[in-house]
């Protein structure tokens, strides 16, 4: 990271990106190009990156997860979603003009291209970075206003970004089958079965997640997701990982076997088209199956897209429906790392209210969390940055606190810790809204909106085929009561010991959610919200197994599912107006609790702080 965003980041205010767009627009010109997209994402489509992929990022000065860049030669304008409207408009500078992705009368970033654009204009890409999807859409936007995409295989940012940390070599890792609960020749197997049902000579495995998955090898190249830069070829008689061969130690290539061949990380590109020769492919003969994030770069080298066939990928698929090994060790490791939770805000209480401490800020409060998760067992690390966040800085939906420069906890401010911990046998993704002083009526009642939504949401149950965006409506109704709301997704997928938003399912107001029927065997977070822009932020979020529901009837023959929550810390019962509530809901939390205490008191030692913090806040209301 160059000094100009390191500092701009500790105050959370714009970096000046003054130099780094001036110098970016003479390396577009001599490209002969008048635009240029940087995505978020990796070659991989990565939602989290490595460092050296934080192109968007470094030319924006925009650090948040999600968001496109486009730069033409006199302006730049940044789209992102709800999430990060408030964080964008503080760290954009003038130079930028933010797009808040889905208010009304907000273009797309093809609308806005062929708006200012002088005619016959060619936009460039880094192939690698576009999936074929998006390539495609952008393409065809382009082309019918008589512009073209051109792809730039250097990429432009790069050019001008000096001092870019380098690409991580981090050692490759063993997933023992106690925890993956299926061998890797058995997932092999099963997607050698899905490729010929398909009728295609193989499949390109492109997303980091899947590979992991795949082959029950787990790394460290991304911070808090467990998968190593690599690319993988399945075809009927060979398979081939495409990694740096420096981070296999003798452990992992006798567990990979003969059965797997090595090739350096980049020479898929030069392997596919002989690959293609090899099984026959033309007209009318097999494709190459790929998935929806297979980068634009890897089609292009099989000669287009009439030698590709694009669709959800089936490792996704597979990977997304947990096997029982897995599934309870997503029990497990909520349970320990809900002990973690207990000890860390027994800790807090004390420091703020008994202790008058005045001078813990909300790093000091992530990392005496993350020191408590760490003495778990089969304890990895984070599964994200902690969001430590009081008062307003709560309202920052994807808030970062930085050290140095945040702001201290304070005992009568709502305070929201969103955090989460990658262990052995799972993910954990949590969140919880205390207030440690005496909340105001306006903080209670929004609180208990969104925590009424959060219990209508865990005790539904639904037929099969029902998707996540159908039941996104149920977390929303109790704030829309109110004419309250959020502005953002309702739950995602968890992985398993990989990264903590997994898809394809997940609940919420994004179209594609509707594709994707919940099944039994996936995860998915339970996490409404309200927040109060310059004042707090409220979040109740549970991971959750979808499993079979038992109904007294079955109409239709159809089956129905439920859910079943295992992230298993107290919900703070001060918050909550117990006047707003049914008498089922009530019912609920104090069941919650119950369950809550019977399962974390083990861990915590007797008369221990922690223990007397968790049978205090499970009391029945």
């Amino acid at each position: 990271m160059d000094t100009a965003t390191a500092n701009a980041q500790k105050d959370h205010g714009p970096t000046d990106t003054t130099e780094r767009l001036a110098k970016l627009r003479e390396v577009m010109q001599a490209h002969g190009v008048q635009a240029y997209v940087i995505p978020s994402e990796d070659a991989h489509q990565s939602e989290y990156i490595a460092d050296c992929d934080a192109r968007r990022a470094f030319i924006s000065g925009f650090t948040g997860s999600a968001g496109l860049a486009v730069v033409t030669l006199s302006e730049a304008a940044l789209w992102t979603d709800g999430r990060y409207f408030l964080q964008a408009s503080k760290q954009l500078d003038h130079n930028w003009i933010l797009q808040k992705t889905g208010l009304p009368d907000v273009p797309t970033k093809e609308e806005w291209l062929i708006k200012v654009l002088p005619k016959q204009s060619k936009v460039g890409i880094d192939p690698k970075l576009l999936t074929v999807g998006a390539a495609r859409l952008l393409k065809e936007a382009l082309n019918k206003e008589d512009h073209t995409l051109v792809a730039i295989h250097e990429n432009l940012v790069d050019k001008v970004w000096a001092n870019r940390p380098p690409r991580p070599v981090n050692p490759v890792t063993v997933l023992p089958i106690k925890y993956a609960g299926r061998s890797a020749d058995e997932k092999i197997k099963v997607l050698r079965e899905e490729i010929e049902k398909r009728k295609t000579w193989g499949f390109v495995v492109n997303a980091l997640d899947e590979i992991a998955w795949l082959f029950n090898l787990r790394g460290s190249d991304i911070a808090y997701n467990p998968v190593f830069f690599s690319y993988a070829l399945v075809t009927a008689t060979e398979v081939t990982l495409y990694v740096d061969e420096t981070k296999l130690s003798a452990e992992v290539k006798e567990h990979l076997g003969k059965g797997v061949q090595l090739r350096p990380y980049e020479s898929i590109f030069e392997d596919l088209p002989k690959a293609a020769v090899k099984s026959q492919v033309g007209e009318g003969g097999q494709k190459l199956w790929v998935g929806s994030g297979c980068s634009f770069a890897l089609q292009e080298v099989l000669g287009g897209e009439k030698f590709v066939e694009e669709s959800r990928s089936p490792v996704m698929v597979s990977k997304a429906i947990k096997n029982d090994v897995e599934l309870e060790g997503f029990r497990q490791c909520h349970i320990r790392d809900a002990a973690a939770l207990c000890q860390y805000f027994a800790w807090l209480e004390q420091e703020l209210v008994e202790k008058k401490n005045t001078k813990i800020s909300e790093v000091d409060g992530a990392d005496v969390l993350e020191g408590l998760r760490s003495k778990q067992a089969d304890f990895v690390g984070l599964s994200f940055d902690t969001i430590s966040s009081t008062g307003p800085n709560g309202a920052i939906i994807h808030y970062k606190p930085e050290r140095g420069s945040c702001a201290d906890i304070r005992v009568d401010q709502l305070y929201l810790c969103d955090s989460g911990g990658q262990y052995r046998d799972g993910t954990t993704d949590v969140t919880r809204t205390l207030h440690f002083g005496t909340p105001t009526q306006e903080e209670k009642e929004a609180f208990t909106r969104v925590l009424k939504g959060h219990i209508q949401l865990d005790m539904a149950v639904f037929p099969k085929t029902t998707t996540g965006y159908l039941l996104d409506v149920i977390a929303r109704v109790p704030l829309w009561k109110a004419g309250l709301d959020y502005r953002h997704g309702t739950g995602h997928g968890v992985g398993s010991f990989l990264n903590v938003h997994e898809g394809p399912q997940g609940i919420g107001t994004r179209i594609n959610y509707n594709d994707i029927h919940l099944e039994p065997g996936m995860t998915v977070t339970n996490e409404p919200g309200f927040y109060k822009d310059g004042a707090f932020g409220i979040r109740i979020e549970n991971v959750m197994l979808i499993r079979n529901a038992d109904t007294p009837y079955n109409f239709g023959d159809r089956g129905y599912f439920g859910f079943e929550h295992v992230t298993v810390v107290p919900i703070q019962t001060k918050l909550i107006d117990t006047g707003l509530l049914t008498g089922e809901e009530r019912d609920w939390i104090n069941a919650y609790h119950k369950e809550c205490l019977e399962k974390v008191g083990p861990l915590l030692e007797k008369g221990s702080l922690g223990l007397k913090w968790l049978e205090k806040e499970t009391r029945p209301i």
